[in-house]
Parts: structure tokens; sequence; C-alpha cells
């Protein structure tokens, strides 16, 4: 098997646009980029059976590529520099409007499938220690706040937008830190760095169920609404037949299948479902308010 990382901000981003031309850019390595929502080496690591699994279906090389940080990775899928990424649906929405009127265009095609559903929730977690024991406690208290980072939908938009319908905003009732990554959050507070912190209640509950942190070093305070999974999106300017075979190779993972599994394992995922990009209407709502 082929072997790939690319960990970092991608050289040459605005040397422009690498397809050969309109709809048939066809590689010989497709460039798959993942979310830095934990340690890059992690994410990698884990998503070793998905790059196997891919390179079956489409016959080719497959790099899987995590960036420093989410804007890194919307301007690499805005100037071409990746062909297929697994977007929080906050940056998604982003990317989108940033390549709105441009020569290059993206779509979602598939999205995490858990308990029949393509939606997830944001968390709001607090330092047991602290005297934050509900939402509202926050309102006027001055607290430091930890957020993940800032194109993060479920660590950034989600539970900022949970706490303004709580009357709760920043500066006025406490300061927020950008940290960068879901997993820092959740570490920062239950280490009492962060008095209170948001990020992914699917990612909260992988590391606990991990031991990377006690469960007994913080205190939910409440969960977001539902809002849609992650996409996985594509450059519409892909060969018809790579993008055909790349969806059927998602909709038809499933459980039980060994290779499908070390592919589903890492998403805490049933499988993956076909979604468009109007599912992500709420994610614009949601960032008009909070914006």
């Amino acid at each position: 098997m082929f072997r790939r990382l690319a960990i970092g901000l991608l050289a040459g981003l605005t040397m422009g646009l690498t397809a050969a031309s309109a709809e048939d850019y066809n590689p010989d390595t497709l460039k798959v980029a993942l979310l830095p929502d934990e340690n890059a080496a992690t994410v990698i690591q884990n998503n070793e059976g998905l790059a196997d699994y891919l390179e079956n279906a489409l016959g080719k090389k497959i790099e899987l590529i995590v960036t420093t940080d989410y804007s890194s990775m919307i301007e690499a899928m805005r100037f071409g520099r990746i062909d297929v990424a697994y977007f929080g649906p906050a940056s998604y929405t982003i990317a989108k409007d940033k390549m709105k009127g441009g020569d290059l265009d993206i779509e979602p095609f598939a999205a995490r499938l858990k308990g029949g559903s393509t939606t997830y929730q944001s968390v709001l977690i607090a330092n047991a220690d602290s005297q934050i024991e509900k939402v509202e406690d926050i309102k006027g208290s001055g607290i430091e706040l930890a957020y993940g980072d800032q194109a993060s939908t479920s660590s950034h938009f989600a539970p900022k937008y949970m706490l303004l319908k709580a009357g709760v905003k920043v500066e006025d009732d406490y300061k927020q830190n950008f940290l960068g990554a879901h997993d820092a959050v959740a570490v920062n507070v239950a280490r009492g760095n962060a008095a209170v912190g948001g990020l992914s209640r699917p990612i909260l509950e992988s590391m606990l169920e991990k031991g990377t942190i006690d469960a007994a070093q913080i205190r939910i305070l409440g969960y977001s609404d539902p809002i849609p999974q992650y996409p996985w999106v594509l450059r519409t300017d892909l060969n018809e037949d790579v993008i055909t075979t790349l969806k059927a190779a998602f909709y038809n993972l499933e459980k039980g299948n060994e290779a499908h599994d070390a592919v589903l394992k890492p998403f805490k995922s049933d499988g993956f479902a076909a979604i468009k990009d109007e599912d992500y209407d709420i994610i614009r709502e949601i960032r008009a308010n909070v914006q």
C-alpha cells in the first residue's frame, strides 16, 4: 500500500488552481484533507484505514492531509490544493462563500450517519470545581471560556449561539480564548485552566471513553440543538467517473465488514449518507446570529 502523510499548511496556496480542465480533473494522487480537531499525527494514524479503502476503491494513491487550522484548510480547498475534504459544518459554509463566483466550486456529498441520524450536538462543559453549575451562572461572571477554532461549528459557533440564546454575551459576561482544537478545550477545562468550554459532543464522549479526561473533572452544562453532521466535500471539477466512484465508496460503507469498520471506527459512524448544500442553511443562520 502507498504511504501518505502531510501535516501543516500546504505550500503555494496562492499559486492558482491545479485542474487540468473544467470537469475533467483526474489526478493520479487524490489529496484528502481531514480536520485538525485533534493532534494531527493521531488524526492521520486513525485514518489509515480510510486511505487504504479509498486507494482500493478508486485505484489511486491517497495522500492524507491535516492542515494547521481550519482557515488553512479552507484556503487549500479554495485554491485547489486539496481534492476531497472532511469539513466542519461552519467551515464548509465559509469555504463555499469564499469560492462563490470563482473558477473552482465545491459540493458536500456525504455526512456521518449515527443512530439513523445525520445530526450531532455541541456541548458546554465546566470545570467541576468551578462555581458555574448552569449556563445562566456565566452571566456577569467574567470567566475565561475556551473555544476551539474560530471557524469550528461545535467548538465555537454552536456553543456561542447557545449562550446568546440564554442572554450570555462575550465581553459582557465572559472572555473567550481560542485553543485551536476540541481536545485542547476539554483538557484545559478539566485541568481548570478554563472555567468553561465548548466542543463537539462526540469528541468529548470519545475522550471520556478513552480516559483522556476524567468525567469527575468536568460538569455538563448543556447541549446544543441538533446540527448537521460534518460533510465530506469534493471539488466539482473532478472527473465524473471519479465523483461517481467516490460517492459510492462512502455510501456503500457498512459495519461488520473488516475493511469498512477500519474506516467507520475513527468517526464512530454507522455509515455515511447523502447530503446537499441546503442541509447547511441552519449553519448559515447560526453564523449570521453569532457574527
